[in-house]
């Protein structure tokens, strides 16, 4: 399977199934330096080439399927944002700005990206860092506003959180908002990892299944990257699993996304992974729940919420008490 059609058919099942999204591009603000905060107009390099912003954005469309939260996480409400198909509302995750900063922002329907929704929303910016834009959608929405994709045009290695809050920090004119953003979430990692020692250095398989096949997720997926940032060792690629090869998920500690234990231990050739046999596995549970929902946007807005609910979790892990996230 091409390593691109993985990426969107791993993030948009559990899209439908929760609010993962598709695999984004890495840093794009290279090229000519930024001008001093606040200051327009910024150019932006993405996958399709250089976008300007001529004047602080009023009008902005949180294209991405995280995109809103970051937009938000800068003090901006967005006009409009990426619908969320499934069982969780969305648009009242927990961990957004309370009181809202604003009117909440109109949903955009469909499974692809409607464009002339878009265009009758009058945007002056549309921020697709997280989207998977192809070019041929990228270029009719570049007629209609500024518009930012994702850093390679496949959607392959993942912007780190740190990364696209300083994209979207550019793009809004808020750079030092965003460095100090960055600065409170990095703060909660490292009390965490101050909490937890024994994270540091130690090896970590992510196990996310969808529909009975096994992924080994890298940090070229976002939702891996977490894991990283609390100080575990995490494969830098993701790897297509057969259920026979579910033996290459040993590791100090795994972590199961998208199947319960009780799924998971019917399946002889995962209870027989030593980890497992050890009790070293989380078990995180189903797609549809506000974690996997949190996971999904891993934003400075949900981060904090994750590392709240999974520390503990790892570290029973790390105990062999291979527990369950309730």
């Amino acid at each position: 399977m091409p390593r691109s059609l993985l990426r969107t058919l791993t993030a948009c099942v559990v899209l439908l199934l929760a609010t993962a999204g598709c695999s984004s591009g890495g840093e794009q603000s290279g090229g000519a330096a930024a001008p001093p905060d606040g200051a327009f107009p910024v150019t932006l390099n993405h996958a399709f080439g250089q976008t300007t912003i001529p004047k602080r954005p009023e009008r902005v469309v949180a294209l991405g399927y995280n995109e809103a939260d970051f937009v938000e996480a800068l003090g901006v409400q967005p006009i409009a944002e990426r619908q969320v198909l499934g069982k969780y509302p969305f648009q009242q995750r927990p961990w957004q700005p309370n009181p809202p900063l604003g009117p909440a922002p109109q949903v955009l329907g469909g499974s692809t990206v409607p464009v002339e929704q878009i265009a009758a929303l009058k945007p002056d910016l549309i921020l697709g860092v997280y989207s998977y834009l192809d070019k041929g959608t990228y270029d009719q929405l570049a007629k209609i506003a500024p518009t930012v994709a994702q850093g390679t045009p496949d959607g392959s290695n993942a912007a780190r959180w740190d990364e696209q809050t300083r994209i979207t920090g550019k793009a809004l004119g808020l750079e030092q908002k965003a460095d100090e953003v960055i600065a409170q979430t990095q703060k909660k990692f490292d009390e965490a990892k101050a909490a937890h020692p024994g994270f540091a250095g130690k090896g970590l398989s992510m196990d996310f299944v969808i529909s009975g096949k096994p992924y080994n997720f890298g940090t070229d997926d976002l939702r891996a990257q977490i894991f990283a940032g609390l100080g575990f060792k995490v494969r830098p690629k993701t790897q297509n699993l057969s259920l026979e090869q579910q033996g290459q998920l040993d590791n100090d500690v795994l972590v199961v996304l998208g199947r319960s234990k009780a799924e998971a231990m019917k399946d002889p050739v995962f209870a027989a992974i030593p980890a497992v046999k050890a009790g070293r596995v989380a078990y995180l549970g189903p797609f549809d729940t506000e974690f996997a929902a949190a996971l999904g946007y891993s934003s400075p807005l949900s981060l904090p919420y994750l590392i709240d609910k999974v520390s503990p979790v790892l570290d029973a892990a790390q105990k062999g008490q291979a527990p369950e996230l309730k």
